[in-house]
């Protein structure tokens, strides 16, 4: 498990296979991925899930991550695939980015669950959707088995012990630092644990900034397991998706559409 977040070029493919099997199909019955569209995507990291919406040849694509060595590897694998030049990648703080312009399309995948402040984030995005925008978000939501992405971890016994992000703040970093992970490699878990963020309260931000929700799915086992594991994509059965503790540990991902209605003048 850990190999693949090691393996960038790995990551950058099956995060182009996801989106386009499942996050472009999800979108379209909302918001017509076609030529005429323009597409940002928030965290972009090396631009995998960017692939699909060049290939689809929308008319601007645009990634945006605040990690210079992520964008540098983006404008290295692109740099070979047709068209890629076309692609814009900025290495910036989404914050820093208020003059970017407006999008039809703004999407982050597993992103939401590392930004500090989600509420501050998601008014601030509204200001990069265009008239009819539409903002795609799917993260995992914090309870879940692995919420606290221990997969990445370099012990292979806890990569593979789900819910062990749940214990105690003391008592998890203690079995880090036990398992032999490296001091960086505990920050960023910690820091994990400060930011997850679970159904209820996303829904709570939202509203709050205004957004109504066009589309929702909860996912049993997460569209992305199909690559990395060869395992078949489930939906979360209706019933468990309507009881709010148990869909946050039972849904490995969740997929949103939400915009901000349109106020006519």
């Amino acid at each position: 498990m850990h190999e693949r977040h090691s393996d960038r070029e790995l990551y950058f493919r099956e995060q182009a296979q996801t989106t386009s099997k499942y996050v472009i199909p999800f979108i379209s019955g909302v918001k017509q991925v076609t030529s005429s569209i323009s597409v940002l995507e928030i965290g972009c990291g090396e631009g995998g899930n960017l692939l699909p919406f060049l290939e689809a040849g929308c008319a601007r694509v645009t990634g945006i991550d605040i990690s210079e060595h992520k964008i540098g590897n983006a404008l290295r694998y692109y740099s070979s695939i047709p068209g890629g030049e076309s692609v814009e990648f900025i290495a910036a703080d989404i914050y820093d980015c208020a003059d970017a312009g407006k999008f039809d399309l703004v999407m982050m995948r597993d992103v939401l669950e590392h930004i500090h402040d989600q509420a501050r984030f998601i008014g601030f995005v509204k200001r990069l959707l265009a008239r009819d925008g539409v903002l795609f978000i799917a993260f995992p939501p914090w309870n879940n088995p692995f919420g606290g992405h221990q997969q990445v971890c370099d012990s292979r016994i806890l990569s593979k012990l789900p819910w062990i992000h749940l214990l105690p703040r003391g008592l998890y970093m203690r079995l880090l630092s036990v398992a032999g992970e490296h001091s960086a490699k505990i920050d960023g878990l910690l820091e994990i644990k400060d930011t997850g963020i679970n159904l209820g309260r996303f829904e709570k931000i939202i509203r709050r900034e205004g957004f109504s929700v066009l589309k929702k799915s909860l996912w049993f086992i997460n569209p992305n397991f199909e690559v990395k594991f060869g395992l078949r994509p489930r939906m979360l059965p209706g019933f468990l998706g309507a009881i709010p503790f148990l869909r946050n540990f039972l849904a490995t991902t969740c997929y949103f559409i939400i915009s901000v209605p349109r106020r006519e003048p």
